[in-house]
């Protein structure tokens, strides 16, 4: 199956791709990491105004045009640019919660947090025990919650944890405030959840394309024996077989966006994080054994994505955990 972008889903894409490059975000990503927030919430706020949050919020609430919910399309478009450029923050968790506060029906907290989100006037981020334990960045956000079995509650961080990914600051958290209680939190939290998941594939694509495009460069330029190591056939196979996975990959969660609303969305979500995180773990292993040691320097660019790669392809739960969902839903 085919999937192209209209005009304005592919000239959205663009801009936000124009956007992150001028905004030099390898330097955003380690002053994140290093707990300097000023240039990433400065970030946060020029993507919210291009409408990166607002297309996980509904119109009523401030979101953008086009209807009651959330633009699926969309927010693959503008997740796969966030991959791509590795920007640091709670995205996928901050459009998850929006999910969870508007499916939840409780008027006060929708209205008092979902207009601030599209605005990019508020960073939230989220726990989904067991599949999302951690809370991302949550010393950086205006609300943290917790999702505890049929509660939602104010989420209480203890000390972050170490990541794979030292932009990616994982927090764990007990209950605070109870914020709502009933069967209905369980039902917004698996909406959420499906949302996280897919905002997570997009990323992920996006990562590995821009690894698989710098390893390609570089293997243009990289000589040795007197050639550039792209004409050896093992390297040729090694990039083949990455941009395979990828294309694989990226049908997959162009289908889960447009089965966003259907009973398929869930199973489709998994099957597209199954095959993006494979695929763009692959492209990360790939950039490391094309570039060599310089892959592993912190002053290096491209291992930036690479670390993001690896944090990615368990984050929102594992390739394991989606194809045993999967399967459960065929056999059901």
């Amino acid at each position: 199956m085919r999937f192209v972008l209209d005009a304005e889903q592919r000239l959205f894409g663009e801009t936000l791709g124009k956007l992150l490059t001028e905004a030099a975000v390898p330097g955003v990503v380690r002053d994140w990491a290093a707990g300097r927030r000023g240039r990433g919430l400065t970030l946060w706020r020029t993507l919210a105004e291009a409408g990166v949050l607002a297309i996980a919020v509904p119109q009523s609430a401030g979101g953008a045009a086009g209807g009651a919910g959330p633009l699926p399309v969309e927010l693959v478009t503008a997740f796969h640019e966030l991959g791509r450029h590795g920007v640091p923050g709670p995205y996928a968790e901050t459009v998850a919660a929006a999910v969870l506060l508007d499916r939840l029906g409780e008027e006060a907290l929708a209205s008092r947090w979902l207009p601030p989100i599209a605005e990019g006037a508020a960073l939230v981020t989220l726990a989904l025990p067991p599949a999302v334990p951690y809370a991302l960045d949550a010393d950086a956000a205006d609300l943290a919650l917790l999702v505890d079995g049929e509660r939602l509650c104010a989420a209480v961080p203890g000390e972050a944890r170490a990541s794979l990914d030292p932009a990616r600051r994982l927090f764990p958290v007990t209950p605070g405030e109870a914020l709502a209680e009933g069967p209905h939190v369980a039902a917004a939290a698996a909406d959420a959840y499906d949302m996280g998941v897919l905002a997570c594939a997009a990323q992920l694509v996006g990562t590995g394309r821009r690894l698989l495009e710098v390893s390609v460069d570089y293997a243009k330029a990289r000589r040795q024996f007197g050639r550039p190591i792209g004409e050896f056939q093992a390297v040729k196979h090694h990039l083949a077989d990455a941009l395979v996975g990828l294309e694989y990959a990226r049908p997959l969660v162009h289908g889960a966006a447009l089965a966003y609303g259907t009973p398929d969305f869930a199973r489709d979500v998994s099957a597209a994080k199954a095959a993006a995180s494979e695929a763009a773990y692959a492209a990360a292993k790939i950039a490391l054994q094309v570039h060599g040691a310089i892959a592993y320097t912190d002053e290096y660019d491209p291992s930036l994505l690479i670390r993001r790669a690896r944090a990615l392809h368990t984050a929102w739960g594992s390739p394991s955990d989606h194809r045993a969902r999967v399967i459960g839903s065929l056999a059901g």
